[in-house]
């Protein structure tokens, strides 16, 4: 009998001959389709502009499901995906898993981006009992106060973010601060998380101004130029997608000399578009380089995805991999197919990955991901800016306790 793994997103039958040369839009909902068959297909389409991150989530989980497959696949079998296109919008998504749950009769969905879209399907596979992977949403709600059995999530939220670089901040000399944002969840989650760990770290910090400027808006001078006027120590911005990477253009173009730090600025989907004209000295944080750490794990995932996709994975890369291994070891561990024992398997599971061991957290179904604070910098022998000075933050460092976590549910 066929089992199934599938996921909502963008791929029915008519984009199979896209499948050579497509991309995989920022607003995809990923939905693995995995069925036991000789051969796996695989189809990746494009259709809309921002693809900062999300085509690493692909290419990354891809490269963990044929690896899979090249030793005979998992209980034996073979796995196959299909993506879906949820239009980055919730009602969509939604109708999309609704589909791939009680028609397809799917096992397990992955995905997705848009915080609302994830937990109005994170809502809805707790309902039917259906394990849910998310690889990209930032929201804190999906492990925090909406977690449940049920749901798992591979990647940083804004809570775990805020944290993280509130304890490198707290040993900076900065005592004014400003905040800069996009006007939207992951922007205001993003800055909120960051102010209340740092003002309890160091609670003589000063909050003198802040604005929020529309998603996309090119224009960020005038922003920029208001924020000069209040003279502060340090600008916390929390900009997402392309966003980052205009933000550090304009950074550049106005000669923006304030002490800065935004996520992911030192990621590679921000710094390699901009090539050397990037701003050196930006404080970012992120939770994967193709660099660091200087591990034989990590070199040899970044030569296979080099070979792979002639070119460097970025941090949503490592998110898309380390996924498909959850999946393939949860299954190994439970030794079936059936949808109780997968999420008890995958429950409490720790595996080795390029950044070190991650363990999928029991009490809130979390990947323990370690956080690396950098600054921006030239540096001899490569042609874009990289991550210098390097703080670690173990996953145990930053995350919420879980204590924490089970009270926001309760």
């Amino acid at each position: 009998m066929d089992t199934k793994y599938n996921l909502p997103g963008a791929g029915h039958e008519k984009f199979f001959s896209d499948c050579g040369n497509g991309m995989l839009d920022h607003r995809c909902c990923a939905s693995i389709l995995r069925r036991f068959t000789d051969q796996g297909r695989y189809c990746r389409y494009v259709s809309g502009p921002a693809l900062t991150y999300s085509q690493d989530v692909l290419d990354g989980f891809k490269l963990a499901v044929e690896e899979v497959n090249g030793k005979g696949g998992v209980l034996g079998r073979k796995i196959e995906f299909v993506i879906r296109d949820d239009k980055f919008k919730p009602d969509i998504a939604l109708t999309m898993a609704k589909d791939l749950i009680l028609k397809e009769r799917v096992d397990l969905i992955i995905g997705t981006t848009n915080s609302a879209a994830t937990l109005a399907i994170s809502d809805f596979a707790r309902k039917e009992k259906v394990p849910f992977i998310v690889t990209d949403a930032k929201s804190e709600k999906v492990t925090g106060e909406k977690g449940h059995r049920y749901v798992f999530n591979a990647n940083e939220n804004t809570a775990m973010i805020g944290k993280a670089t509130a304890l490198v901040l707290a040993k900076k000399p900065y005592k004014k601060y400003f905040i800069a944002g996009e006007d939207y969840e992951f922007g205001h989650a993003c800055a909120d998380a960051v102010w209340k760990n740092l003002k309890a770290l160091k609670p003589d910090v000063q909050l003198v101004g802040e604005f929020w400027r529309k998603v996309g808006e090119a224009d960020v001078v005038p922003y920029l130029t208001a924020v000069l006027q209040k003279k502060p120590d340090c600008v916390i911005h929390t900009s997402g997608g392309s966003g980052v990477v205009n933000l550090l253009k304009t950074i550049k173009s106005m000669g923006f000399k304030i002490p800065s730090y935004q996520h992911n600025s030192t990621e590679l989907a921000a710094l390699a578009p901009l090539g050397m004209e990037a701003p050196e000295g930006i404080m970012g944080t992120s939770n994967y380089h193709y660099y660091f750490p200087s591990n034989p794990e990590n070199k040899a995932f970044v030569a296979k995805f080099r070979k792979a996709y002639n070119r460097y994975p970025r941090s949503t890369a490592l998110y898309g991999y380390i996924t498909g291994q959850f999946i393939a070891k949860a299954y190994e561990k439970a030794k079936s197919d059936n949808r109780e024992k997968f999420v008890d398997a995958l429950s409490g599971l720790a595996i080795d990955t390029p950044v070190g061991k991650i363990e999928m957290r029991a009490c809130d179904h979390q990947a323990t991901l370690p956080m690396f604070f950098g600054v921006t910098k030239k540096v001899k022998g490569y042609d874009f800016l990289i991550a210098s000075d390097i703080v670690t933050i173990p996953g145990k460092d930053y995350l919420p306790t879980c204590e924490e976590v089970l009270k926001t549910r309760k």
